[in-house]
């Protein structure tokens, strides 16, 4: 199986091109990492994406070695954590991700989030990426979890066009508005939480559980969409994904569960199947940045390489 034959590809505003459909390894043990992560790549993922704030840059790396893939056939995408904005900050954590990664340069470094009530470092922030861009370091840089207002603040004091924001997206939240202003600066879609895993793990964001909480997988209408074509709730989501022309990022650690994600490739929804899971929007979103949040995050520091 190889991703030519098999995943399209997405081209950044700056020409860069990356594979729709990513593997993300969000809430992975750090001592399981380089597994999953060679079992992805044998699949036939070439993307993968992962964060300083995630603990398992290392474990990337050494899977991406495990593997056998060459470097220059694989994407990789990690995220600036907050505690390391600011220009030299993050012109440092640049050094200390590729250092624990092993690697002499990526493929797509993101912030992965705005500072709300401390925009200032997070301009800090994005001039370094700017820099990293300038210098050949990274190939193309981006934004996680920013909202309309932060794109505002972003290019009055920056030069670069993000090329990504990586957002909560699913068919419960799926950020409409922002998708549009997406499009229209011209910058990619990524989904985070594709299949909703945010749906059906309560309390994900808060710590409380809510037994009101619905879960995609167990909706009906994409549950009857899957069996007209023997599949998957999970791989209907990520099939209106990549159909719609973002970057879909799933996770998981089961053998099993990474291979049903990879095969997505061999059917297709029709307009009006995209049209009812499009229909299945509730307008709201589990990610709200706020000063409480900036306060606890600020002081979540990332270790030394």
């Amino acid at each position: 199986m190889t991703t030519e034959n098999t995943i399209p590809n997405l081209t950044l505003n700056n020409g860069v091109v990356l594979p729709a459909l990513g593997y993300g390894v969000f809430q992975t043990p750090p001592h399981e990492t380089a597994k999953v992560v060679a079992t992805a790549l044998e699949t036939g993922y070439r993307h993968i994406d992962t964060a300083a704030s995630y603990f398992n840059e290392a474990g990337v790396g050494e899977g991406l070695r495990a593997s056998g893939v060459g470097r220059e056939d694989v994407f990789v995408e990690t995220k600036v954590w907050v505690s390391d904005f600011g220009y030299e900050e993050t012109l440092h954590a640049y050094v200390k991700a590729v250092a624990k990664l092993g690697l002499d340069y990526l493929d797509l470094l993101i912030l992965h989030q705005p500072l709300a009530t401390m925009f200032d470092r997070t301009i800090g922030a994005y001039r370094a990426l700017e820099q990293l861009y300038a210098d050949g370091k990274v190939r193309a840089i981006g934004v996680s979890n920013f909202q309309l207002e932060d794109f505002d603040n972003l290019a009055d004091a920056t030069e670069i066009v993000p090329a990504v924001n990586q957002i909560e997206l699913h068919p419960y939240a799926q950020q409409k508005p922002l998708q549009q202003r997406h499009a229209e600066l011209g910058i990619l879609t990524q989904a985070w939480s594709p299949i909703g895993g945010i749906t059906f793990y309560p309390g994900f964001m808060s710590g409380e559980t809510d037994d009101t909480q619905r879960s995609t997988l167990e909706d009906p209408v994409i549950g009857e969409i899957g069996s007209g074509h023997g599949k998957t709730p999970a791989q209907v989501m990520l099939r209106w994904h990549v159909q719609q022309g973002r970057s879909a990022i799933p996770k998981s650690v089961n053998p099993g569960r990474i291979a049903e994600n990879f095969d997505i490739f061999d059917f297709s929804l029709t307009d009006d199947e995209l049209d009812r899971i499009d229909a299945l929007d509730t307008g709201a979103s589990a990610w709200m940045a706020s000063a409480e949040m900036d306060e606890r995050f600020v002081s979540f520091e990332i270790p030394e390489a």
